[in-house]
């Protein structure tokens, strides 16, 4: 498992930025503005980034990636956060649409992410297996999409008519292996006609 270095930074930047931002009382920092509720859409986009770059930063999976990310954003970040926020005396104070502000963005984070890996990795695998065409050939039907196959079996055998048994000798053959059985018992060896010359 190996670490991105620019995901990680950036994320790490933002981390601090987003800490500063929303845990600092307001007293503290004059120049930050008061949102009010529109504060709800700057919630939104800083998870959406968080998340955007926290799920780059490991080079793993996709299966361990959306697990660890949706452990760390929208869980201990997005809820943690807010906790955080109500237990500090900082002027400021716990909001349940700012954890779903959160949930929402890094949701949508991370649904372009598992998108962007899966189509990432299939464009991978389809390039490693296959090769381009050649000029003048032609691809392959996919046949579980149903291309190519021809009309749908109903399947019901027709009856065999006589020429297509008397045809099918394969079949026959036991038959055929009878036969020769009983006539290599009607005559005689070849050692039994030496020794009747002998006598």
């Amino acid at each position: 498992m190996r670490f991105r270095t620019y995901p990680a930074v950036g994320f790490a930047i933002l981390c601090l930025l987003s800490a500063y931002v929303g845990l600092a009382p307001t007293s503290y920092n004059p120049a930050l503005p008061s949102y009010g509720q529109s504060d709800k859409v700057l919630h939104f986009i800083t998870f959406f980034l968080l998340t955007l770059c926290f799920y780059w930063i490991l080079e793993t999976n996709r299966r361990k990636n959306l697990q660890l990310t949706l452990l760390v954003c929208p869980g201990v970040l997005g809820v943690g956060s807010e906790i955080v926020q109500g237990l500090l005396p900082n002027g400021r104070a716990f909001d349940l649409l700012d954890i779903f502000a959160n949930v929402v963005g890094s949701g949508a984070a991370l649904a372009i992410c598992v998108w962007y890996h899966k189509r990432m990795l299939e464009r991978k695998r389809h390039g490693r297996t296959f090769g381009p065409l050649a000029e003048g050939e032609e691809e392959d039907f996919d046949v579980e999409l149903g291309e190519g196959i021809g009309s749908q079996e109903n399947g019901v055998i027709p009856e065999a008519t006589l020429e297509a048994e008397v045809d099918n000798w394969d079949e026959n053959a036991e038959d055929w292996d009878e036969d020769e059985a009983n006539e290599d018992d009607a005559k005689p060896s070849d050692d039994e006609v030496g020794k009747k010359r002998n006598d």
